[in-house]
């Protein structure tokens, strides 16, 4: 019987096993799209515990921990961090068959060495003190635990209000690891709440420096924040949208609901989905004027619950998969784009399972000769980057796409601790792989397949993004 968390881990045959030692392990992460704050790396912040590093922050724990009864204290409230921990170590066992419970032990693994001890409340205070004890020396500083763990490069996400100074801070040190920073204008569309569109758009006038009046000057202000976003290394934005956007309007009628914004007034429905619809094709224009990718995470439904909202704020864990439907208003988005011959290379990500096909299928109506595998369908995101949801991506992509030209996995994490996620990708892909083989579904060709493993875990991923990690 395999051991859990042994050096085959989830590698259930021999060529999985080859595919992974020879191939996939060697590889180095390049970790195109994630959460961590950008100060923590230009201060080389040093955490003193588990807690700080591991589970502040960390929604996807919390949730977990609410679900097996832990008070909210002990979640975002003010217990204290070794309180915190227990608790979190009381949780885990009940994570069996969770994601969870294999990335918590991925993570104790790599970079803490910790393995054959499983995290339970009997086995707590050893780990909680072996790894605070190695979180204390300079080996395990921000920066050392990213070339521990063989990173090359990430991205990390910005509004467009940010001043870049951390980015700038970390390019001036000559720190090897390429950290690059996100587009991410969501605040740029959010009509449905008038007063706080007019609050960033106040900030906005004095980062650009640029007075506006009307829709004009706030498409300057906008695209001045974007050249400087290039200037300091961006290439890529992400948008977090509960769907695509494409009503029909006019350039008069955007013109006058960006006037009744300015004038403080409420939208009705209607204005608020054509202003959306102009916003995605103009911040969509930004980024193939300037050779930018563009990802789509679509189908979040964010905040459901109002009184945690309130007491605790967002991305703590009351956010959950939403049923928009998805197909026709993204195809006219795109279509609109590809008709000037306008559209950006494209990364379209879902979090309702029920999409999958829908992606899969949208990426090849853009495809064009010209630029291998433009159009993309990201890995499984949030609720779907675990094990089945994973595994499932992978065989949509490849019944309906190219497998050999996907860009691979991503952390989309706000913890230093989450690269071995890539990790965890790679098993299952090197698994799904010798299990196609093994049932003389595919060639045992090992060069090829090598290959192509080593491709979609880093070499697709350098080639397709315009930034240097090298």
């Amino acid at each position: 019987m395999p051991e859990l968390m042994s050096e085959d881990f989830l590698l259930q045959s021999e060529t999985a096993r080859i595919l992974y030692h020879d191939h996939a392990a060697r590889m180095p992460i390049y970790d195109y799209h994630c959460h961590v704050p950008a100060s923590q790396i230009a201060e080389d912040r040093q955490f003193e515990t588990m807690t700080q590093i591991w589970l502040a922050g960390d929604h996807y724990k919390w949730r977990a921990m609410r679900t097996n009864g832990v008070s909210e204290q002990y979640c975002t409230g003010d217990a204290g961090d070794w309180e915190k921990f227990a608790k979190w170590a009381e949780t885990v066992p009940a994570c069996l068959r969770n994601p969870l419970y294999h990335w918590t032990h991925l993570e104790l693994k790599s970079p803490f060495g910790i393995t054959g001890k499983l995290l339970n409340p009997d086995t707590a205070r050893d780990i909680y003190e072996t790894c605070n004890a190695l979180l204390r020396t300079p080996d395990f500083s921000v920066r050392n635990i990213m070339r521990k763990m063989n990173v090359r490069l990430v991205c990390t996400t910005e509004d467009p209000l940010d001043t870049l100074e951390h980015h700038q801070k970390i390019r001036s040190d000559g720190f090897e690891i390429r950290v690059h920073t996100a587009w991410r204008p969501d605040k740029a569309m959010a009509a449905e709440n008038t007063l706080a569109l007019n609050a960033w758009i106040d900030k906005l006038q004095e980062v650009a420096d640029v007075y506006i009046a009307d829709y004009r000057a706030y498409l300057t202000a906008l695209r001045t924040r974007h050249d400087e976003f290039h200037a300091n290394g961006c290439r890529l934005s992400d948008h977090g949208l509960d769907m695509a956007y494409a009503a029909d309007y006019t350039a008069k009628e955007i013109k006058a609901i960006f006037d009744k914004i300015r004038s403080g007034k409420p939208l009705d429905d209607s204005k608020v989905l054509k202003f959306k619809s102009a916003m995605m094709v103009e911040l969509a224009l930004m980024d193939h004027d300037r050779g930018w990718v563009q990802q789509l995470h679509l189908g979040a439904l964010r905040n459901n619950n109002t009184r945690m909202f309130k007491a605790a704020g967002p991305d703590t864990g009351f956010d959950t998969i939403g049923d928009c439907p998805q197909a026709a208003a993204l195809s006219r988005f795109l279509d609109r784009l590809d008709t000037q011959d306008k559209l950006p290379k494209t990364i379209l990500y879902n979090l309702n399972p029920r999409d999958n096909a829908v992606m899969a299928a949208m990426i090849g109506n853009f495809q064009t000769g010209a630029v291998p595998g433009k159009m993309q369908y990201g890995s499984g995101w949030w609720f779907l980057d675990q094990k089945d949801g994973m595994i499932d991506q992978l065989k949509v992509l490849s019944s309906m796409g190219l497998l050999s030209r996907f860009v691979g996995m991503l952390t989309d994490s706000r913890s230093f601790l989450s690269y071995p996620r890539h990790e965890y990708f790679r098993r299952i892909l090197c698994n799904l792989l010798g299990r196609d083989v093994e049932k003389g579904e595919l060639p045992r060709d090992m060069k090829l397949l090598g290959q192509m493993v080593e491709d979609i875990c880093y070499n697709n991923a350098r080639n397709y993004f315009p930034m240097d990690c090298d």
